[in-house]
């Protein structure tokens, strides 16, 4: 059958992989298409996907059989079931399969049902999501949180919500899509400024406040950015939105809960907290659900999110179950054994990256719950994706969209249970695959389709 998987033998095939054409193009080919059957137009994408999944290097839509533990059962890249090293869940703490979150969830489960049945605006609202928002904003020194259903939601609608089209976003090159589509949906007035760099940030602000003392200004980064593994100078970044009348929104996404003392995340780390004008967060890295959060000192902002953020009016609100389990992962976040869970993590991912790096291999950022493997070739991330999933190494290769054109790399997501023995064998099963991969045979570039 056309969609079948071929049988690979990477002792020998890496030549006819590159010739397929499986290896060739990417996603930024197939962006917008044209014509006027919005149906079918797209049905050379589908068909370079095809290719792909037929090649076993369309590593997407896997299925996870079971908790997203260390040692996990995953079936897809062509593959039947199988157990392996998971790095491609997101579990820093390891709070999924704990017993306490796992009891809080059943008993109110039990005593709620599994449904909100409303948005937080027509009585969606729990109990459990009421005392979530209270213990949000204890950890953050912040009055005020509303909840989303998904950190998505958070990003965008708290964009959306607070922007008008007459105000200024300056964001940062790297800050995540739901951020940058949040900014594209609100206001023309967009500005990148370059990674990390706030001399960049200043003279856009200068620029700005030169020519309009009058208009909102949202400047946009994150806690630790999730493909690089790196953290902006926070304090800096929320003096020069001071300096020039700016707004500072921060999403904490990635580092909350799983680092900084007491889990409170970068933003703790560099003694910030209560300090930054707008955070806001997902639960879907350390808080074992889906969701997220934006919280605040101004009660204004409140009002503004919960009236005017689409997706925190009109999607029904955290369900009394998923609020739960939050809150029982802040419980123990914010304890001893929270303490334990992130040094335990933190020992992992210094580990791996000590181990790659002598092997050669280049490892992106700062020791953090994320170790992005750089490969930059889009072919090579491919095969190197390919020949660990057949090893029993599950990761997630990134490529365009997820990475800029030409910066493809392997993301590892560390976990705290995640044993020495598992980060030993696969540091040399991840540098193997790299090298092999580069080595590879250059892709055949033709059209798809």
């Amino acid at each position: 059958m056309l969609n079948e998987p071929i049988p690979f033998d990477p002792a020998h095939d890496l030549d006819a992989l590159a010739a397929s054409g499986a290896l060739g193009g990417n996603v930024a080919l197939f962006r917008q298409p044209r014509g006027p059957d919005l149906l079918r137009r797209g049905a050379p994408l589908d068909d370079w996907c095809a290719l792909r999944m037929r090649h076993g290097v369309w590593p997407y839509g896997r299925i996870l059989e079971g908790p997203p533990a260390p040692l996990a059962t995953v079936e897809g890249d062509g593959l039947a079931a199988q157990q392996g090293i998971n790095f491609a869940s997101q579990d820093y703490l390891s709070l999924a399969g704990h017993p306490d979150v796992i009891d809080a969830a059943m008993r109110v489960l039990a005593e709620c049902g599994p449904h909100s049945a409303g948005s937080a605006i027509l009585l969606g609202n729990s109990r459990y999501s009421g005392a979530l928002e209270h213990s949000l904003g204890a950890l953050l020194h912040c009055q005020h949180v509303v909840l989303f259903p998904t950190g998505w939601g958070a990003a965008f609608g708290a964009v959306t919500a607070l922007v008008h089209g007459s105000d200024y976003v300056l964001i940062d090159a790297l800050a995540h899509a739901s951020l940058r589509q949040g900014a594209a949906a609100a206001s023309r007035n967009v500005s990148a400024f370059r990674h990390l760099d706030c001399d960049h940030l200043r003279e856009l602000l200068a620029g700005i406040r030169a020519v309009d003392a009058e208009a909102a200004i949202l400047v946009v980064t994150e806690g630790l950015f999730s493909m690089d593994a790196d953290s902006p100078d926070l304090p800096l970044t929320q003096y020069l939105c001071r300096e020039y009348g700016a707004t500072l929104l921060v999403d904490v996404a990635h580092d909350l809960g799983a680092m900084g003392p007491g889990g409170s995340g970068v933003i703790g780390a560099q003694g910030m907290l209560g300090k930054i004008d707008i955070v806001m967060g997902a639960f879907s890295k350390t808080f074992a659900s889906n969701g997220g959060f934006v919280a605040c000192n101004e009660r204004s902002v409140r009002r503004q999110l919960q009236l005017f953020a689409g997706p925190h009016m009109f999607s029904n609100a955290l369900s009394p179950m998923q609020a739960a389990t939050v809150l029982e992962c802040l419980r123990i976040v914010g304890g001893n054994e929270g303490d334990v869970l992130r040094a335990d993590l933190m020992r992992n991912a210094l580990e791996l990256r000590a181990l790659l790096q002598e092997e050669g291999m280049r490892c992106l950022g700062a020791p953090s719950p994320i170790v992005p493997l750089w490969t930059g070739s889009e072919s090579a991330v491919r095969v190197a994706g390919m020949l660990l999933a057949r090893e029993g190494v599950f990761v997630n290769p990134m490529e365009f969209p997820g990475v800029p054109l030409g910066g493809a790399r392997l993301r590892l997501q560390m976990m705290a249970r995640h044993t020495p023995a598992q980060t030993r064998r696969a540091a040399k099963l991840l540098a193997s695959a790299v090298r092999r991969a580069l080595d590879a045979p250059r892709p055949v570039l033709r059209p798809a389709g």
